[in-house]
């Protein structure tokens, strides 16, 4: 069950990516055709802006990420030993370099792993998390982040960062060049092409929806990935069960940062036992949802 639960996500995640990069695509193309009369000019100008916030976000991740979170680095067994000795042993057990280790000043429980690859990985914990887990259950989050790492869901996770960021960045341009009389007023008086500007105006409007439907289904979607692989390493479902079900009923944060909220194990800005009844634009599944899923391992 566990490898067809990984097949399955990695397949889900290819569906997702490619639906971001088809959304880019159409974005440019709706440009182009509104404000130069090209579509293919338009696809051409929106994946190299995206190709560039892409080359700037994983070159940089690491360190933006745990500025935008407050997190202080330790850099020896020495300020944290349990922190930093179950990093090291989960480090080794799924045969990636040792992380960066980070502590965040908040007495919300919660973790994250960021980067852009295993050799440039970190992770980060709460003060919160720490002073609640014992050293089962610490296993079991590291587990969890180090399955991040492993997996390059880091990477994956900054590029669909990178991908919302140059959604929006095109869709601001659409919006400022069109009300200051960028569009090409000639093509709107012809009725011919009149309804391949709605579509085209239509798709700019709905464009960021989409980009961060996706992007909370992505993260969705590696949140169940990394549970199943944090078992495979530490051969404890109890551990990370018995964690999971420790974050259901917390605070939520106060020095989490909004953008990076879908790299955390769990949704620093909710509490898990009073959630909605749509689950649509949730950055992470239902605990109780994962909890079940390991049971089931």
């Amino acid at each position: 069950m566990l490898y067809q639960q990984i097949a399955q996500n990695k397949r889900r995640t290819i569906y997702v990516m490619a639906g971001f990069t088809l959304l880019v695509a159409l974005i440019g193309a709706a440009l182009g055709y509104l404000f130069a009369g090209t579509a293919t000019g338009g696809v051409i100008i929106a994946l190299i802006i995206t190709l560039i916030y892409i080359s700037v976000m994983v070159g940089q991740s690491t360190d933006v990420v745990m500025n935008m979170n407050h997190a202080t680095e330790i850099h020896s067994a020495d300020e944290n030993p349990e922190l930093w000795h179950v990093v090291e042993d989960m480090a080794m057990v799924a045969q990636v370099p040792m992380p960066r280790v980070f502590i965040i000043d908040d007495p919300s429980p919660n973790a994250f792993a960021t980067g852009n690859n295993p050799q440039h990985a970190a992770v980060a914990a709460t003060k919160g998390l720490l002073a609640m887990m014992n050293r089962e259950e610490l296993e079991g989050v590291m587990a969890h982040e180090m399955s991040h790492v492993k997996n390059y869901d880091i990477r994956l996770q900054t590029i669909a960062l990178a991908l919302a960021a140059a959604i929006s960045l095109l869709v601001n341009f659409a919006s400022n060049f069109w009300w200051f009389g960028g569009g090409d007023r000639d093509r709107e008086r012809d009725g011919g092409g009149v309804i391949a500007i709605l579509g085209s105006v239509l798709l700019i409007i709905l464009a960021p929806l989409a980009a961060s439907i996706a992007q909370m289904a992505l993260s969705r979607n590696r949140e169940y990935l990394a549970d199943a692989s944090a078992v495979e390493l530490t051969r404890n479902p109890q551990g990370m069960i018995s964690a999971l079900r420790k974050l259901e009923d917390v605070q939520p944060m106060k020095a989490a940062d909004p953008n990076s909220s879908a790299l955390y194990i769990s949704d620093p800005f909710k509490n898990q036992k009073h959630r909605s009844f749509s689950h649509l634009f949730d950055t992470h599944p239902p605990l109780e949802d994962r909890i079940v899923r390991l049971e089931k391992m």
